[in-house]
């Protein structure tokens, strides 16, 4: 595999992982870094960084945020947000891996982008449910700011840095990952 396509395909994967903490963010960050000229999409994804995709992306991620502050609204948004991520995160990696065979675009799109996303999208919203159990939904408003922070952090750390940044997230997801099993196994 050519290293520019690994790059990108490693910036899709990390922004994907951005996309299960909050759908929009990530978006936002693609398309004002388009905008600033700071980053080149593939072709049939330019419309990532119009001025009007940026103003929807931001209006979005506004009303993504503060809905999670909302007690119950949090958890229903989790299950929207599920599908949601999928595609998203799908749509992500897509706009970073352009020169190849569409057929192999869309499956990694599909299975490292869509997949990413959807494995952190359904981690948080396991912790946000084990959450909404444990403290009657009063810490919610806390994994809220530390989700939107981390998709707002991860997708700009991916494109700066993007095998440090990946690297990072595959450490921290295999910590996670042990301690939940843990957990889960009673250790």
């Amino acid at each position: 595999m050519d290293l520019d396509i690994f790059l990108y395909l490693l910036m899709g994967v990390g922004l994907s992982a951005a996309v299960g903490f909050r759908v929009f963010i990530p978006l936002l960050v693609i398309s004002a870094a388009s905008i600033n000229g700071n980053l080149e999409l593939s072709s049939g994804f330019y419309w990532i960084g119009t001025e009007p995709a940026f103003a929807v992306f931001l209006t979005a991620s506004v009303l993504e945020v503060g809905a999670y502050f909302i007690p119950g609204i949090d958890n229903l948004l989790d299950s929207i947000e599920a599908p949601a991520a999928f595609i998203a995160g799908t749509v992500v990696t897509a706009s970073f891996i352009g020169d190849m065979s569409p057929f192999l675009r869309i499956i990694l799109s599909l299975i490292a982008g869509g997949g990413t996303a959807s494995a952190v999208q359904f981690s948080t919203a396991g912790i946000r449910g084990g959450s909404t159990l444990f403290t009657l939904g009063s810490a919610n408003s806390s994994i809220n700011i530390i989700e939107s922070l981390s998709s707002a952090l991860i997708s700009i750390f991916v494109l700066l840095q993007p095998f440090f940044t990946v690297f990072f997230l595959m450490i921290l997801i295999f910590i996670l990952l042990k301690k939940l099993t843990s957990v889960f196994a009673g250790g």
